[in-house]
């Protein structure tokens, strides 16, 4: 695939450990009566795995690049994202500086408990507003200037058009694998939750995916659409594809969020006890758990049609699973 379309090669470090294996959910898909294959993301080789890694090997690169000796980024509490920034930071001898929502599950677990693993410091601001979080961020990192320190800022999630690249790179594994094994894909279904998987998997499907489609399930109840479309964008001008352009309207996000970001769901459950009973594939209540759900939801009506083949993208999000109790459920 690497002759046919020409596209410029943004530098980015090596820190997870890619391809990452795709293969067949047989049992899955005959109770869905649908071809389902998985992209194991999870399996990336940082901590506990999942798709940040793919972003944060063009974000930290760029930090490194720009001198910086400190990395802040933000999320909530059990922030995927944030952890694994500390994990890589760790790889790189950079300092990481974790500025969370004070929201959600706290104390020692979960993420939480990683982080203090891997010595990273983490700061709280009591508030539901990123905007306030932001705030704080900017406050520390002007700080931090004064004293001499170089930080480098990640917005939330990575979801910014050079951690796009990450998934771009990902679809073209997917398309890859699936062109040497002679599948062809029809859609590809994944979580959404800042935005910026989502963007790179549509861009990678307009560049390399033969009219596969890419649907996005909602996690949380943003604009998505408007978000995705901002991102790929962004990213196609980053690859030279200025000629590659989508709107709001192109963004397929089906939401399946149930009582909101982080709060586990009845079908979100269901469909964690139905992936680990047919394939002994373990998701988490937060993102792959409300994915599968989304999935789920789409075979039974009839969004993905009976004769599509789909990857289901499983993005991590393991510690999840031992940090929120089911019981909390509240829908």
């Amino acid at each position: 695939m690497s002759g046919e379309i020409e596209i410029k090669r943004i530098p980015k470090l090596n820190l997870g450990r890619f391809p990452t294996p795709m293969y067949e959910l047989a049992r899955l898909g005959g109770a869905l009566g649908r071809r389902i294959l998985v992209k194991r993301d999870d399996l990336s080789g940082v901590s506990t795995g999942g798709n940040k890694v793919r972003k944060l090997e063009y974000l930290l690169y760029d930090a490194v690049d720009q001198g910086a000796d400190i990395v802040l980024t933000t999320g909530g509490a059990q922030s995927n994202h944030a952890m694994l920034t500390a994990a890589c930071c760790n790889m790189l001898c950079l300092e990481a500086m974790l500025v969370l929502k004070g929201r959600g599950v706290m104390g020692r677990a979960g993420n939480l408990m990683i982080d203090e693993l891997l010595g990273a410091e983490v700061r709280f601001v009591d508030t539901d507003s990123y905007g306030d979080v932001y705030a704080e961020m900017a406050r520390i990192e002007d700080g931090l200037r004064a004293k001499g320190r170089r930080p480098y800022h990640i917005p939330v999630g990575g979801s910014v058009p050079l951690g796009t690249l990450g998934y771009v790179d990902c679809a073209r594994e997917i398309f890859s694998d699936a062109l040497e094994a002679g599948v062809k894909i029809d859609r590809i279904v994944c979580t959404a939750g800042s935005g910026g998987t989502m963007a790179g998997l549509l861009l990678g499907a307009l560049l390399y995916g033969d009219g596969c489609r890419v649907t996005g399930v909602a996690v949380d109840d943003g604009p998505f659409e408007d978000v995705v479309a901002e991102l790929v964008n962004g990213a196609a001008e980053l690859l030279g594809r200025g000629d590659v352009h989508i709107s709001a309207s192109d963004a397929d996000v089906y939401p399946c969020f149930g009582a909101g970001y982080a709060r586990p769901s009845k079908a979100g459950l269901e469909a964690i006890r139905l992936a680990a009973k047919t394939e002994g594939l373990i998701l988490d209540p937060v993102y792959t758990g409300k994915t599968m759900a989304g999935l789920v939801e789409m075979c039974g009506n009839g969004k993905i049609g009976a004769h599509e083949t789909v990857v289901f993208l499983h993005s991590g999000g393991i510690a999840s699973v031992f940090a929120i109790d089911p019981a909390d459920i509240v829908e």
